[in-house]
């Protein structure tokens, strides 16, 4: 079985979000269950890396990589090169899967599979989700679902969910569909079992043992719910006061001076009750997990939540909104409080937790159990695997 994936960014892009790192981690366990995986894509969020070398194979924990340039806009990746290699290659795969929507790679994928008559699956990741949509440039999408994307989902194999409530919205839209695939992000447990001293993040941020944290870790995007999350802070800082919150993510189209504003105007101090870490990876990433007492993710609208699964894996309670793709999943296993996404609920939800210490971990041990359950990345794998043999036969 050999795949070709076709995705805009890739390892190490981590300032595009969750995509990055889930989309490796199947493909890393695509390899160790014997699947043949090749990567195309660009050096989108990586020209400063001189580890990246252009245009030649690079093995990434077993997974070949070739990355190819870009041009103009960041988020729709231009990439000739990329273009004639995939027209040039693609004979020699058995089927394409692409993740995303409204980049070039995805046009020239699709295009190259329908010419030379190839199986190919269109993973969208959330991008054709009603928030999204209506939300940011949605007239230039539209237009550009019109000339370019209903043909790419109308000719694709299967179209793949990581949720049901992707999919729900997706039919509703009346988009294409010939077959849908629905599988979760798979969650790695290898990385997050390392030993990390116990107040290795606390130390590193210069906050105090007392100190209850209330973690944020996304990028730094208007989607993410802030101006909801900054006011109602601000109302828990007032019965709560030994707390700080942790916004932990990269800023993204300069959205952080919007969120400095609002942290201003609610009369918070920035390094004081809140705190900008930037981007974490590695062991800053799990200790920040680790050593809060409470994740939040007040979203408009996320197709998945890969950081929501994370902070569960590490036993730390979660608040999320309604519009998180696993939101249910959590609300049945009592891993934490969906809200509506209300600063008056996600006040009251935060100081619940906070009040409450023992409810706080017994939400994160039924947090643990949910991931080793439904999120293993070995089982994301075997699923996959079993539907790209499907999709092959046929």
């Amino acid at each position: 079985m050999k795949i070709l994936h076709i995705v805009s960014s890739y390892w190490p892009a981590f300032e595009f979000g969750g995509p990055i790192e889930s989309v490796h981690q199947l493909n890393k366990w695509l390899i160790k269950k014997g699947a043949d995986i090749t990567v195309y894509t660009t050096n989108a969020g990586l020209k400063k890396n001189k580890n990246i070398i252009l245009k030649k194979e690079t093995v990434v924990d077993g997974v070949k990589v070739f990355y190819f340039s870009c041009y103009g806009y960041v988020h729709f990746t231009f990439s000739p090169a990329l273009c004639f290699v995939v027209g040039k290659n693609i004979k020699n795969f058995d089927l394409i899967h692409i993740t995303g929507v409204w980049n070039f790679p995805v046009l020239a994928a699709a295009f190259w599979a329908r010419f030379y008559k190839k199986p190919y699956i269109i993973s969208p990741r959330g991008s054709l989700m009603k928030e999204p949509m209506e939300k940011k440039s949605s007239l230039i999408k539209k237009i550009f679902l019109f000339l370019f994307v209903r043909q790419d989902l109308k000719n694709a194999s299967a179209i793949h969910f990581t949720v049901e409530t992707e999919k729900e919205e997706y039919l509703k839209a009346g988009l294409p569909l010939k077959k849908s695939i629905i599988i979760s992000n798979g969650f790695d447990a290898e990385e997050f079992e390392k030993q990390i001293s116990e107040d290795f993040f606390r130390s590193k941020f210069n906050i105090l043992s007392d100190k209850k944290i209330i973690l944020f870790l996304s990028r730094l995007n208007w989607k993410k719910g802030l101006d909801t999350l900054i006011p109602a802070f601000a109302e828990v800082l007032k019965k709560e006061s030994r707390t700080v919150l942790v916004l932990a993510g990269p800023d993204e189209k300069n959205y952080k001076k919007e969120i400095e504003l609002k942290i201003e105007n609610c009369k918070l101090k920035i390094g004081k009750d809140v705190i900008f870490t930037d981007m974490l990876i590695g062991e800053d990433k799990i200790s920040a997990y680790r050593e809060s007492d409470v994740f939040v993710l007040p979203s408009y609208s996320e197709n998945f939540g890969m950081a929501v699964v994370e902070a569960m894996a590490c036993g730390l309670p979660v608040i999320i909104t309604k519009g998180v793709g696993i939101s249910k999943e959590v609300e049945k296993a009592g891993a934490g409080i969906v809200i509506e996404k209300d600063e008056k609920q996600l006040t009251e939800a935060i100081l619940k937790i906070l009040k409450n210490p023992q409810m706080g971990k017994e939400m994160g041990q039924r947090g643990k159990k949910l991931v080793e359950i439904e999120f293993s990345s070995e089982k994301v794998a075997e699923k996959w695997i079993e539907e790209y043999n499907e999709i092959i036969k046929l």
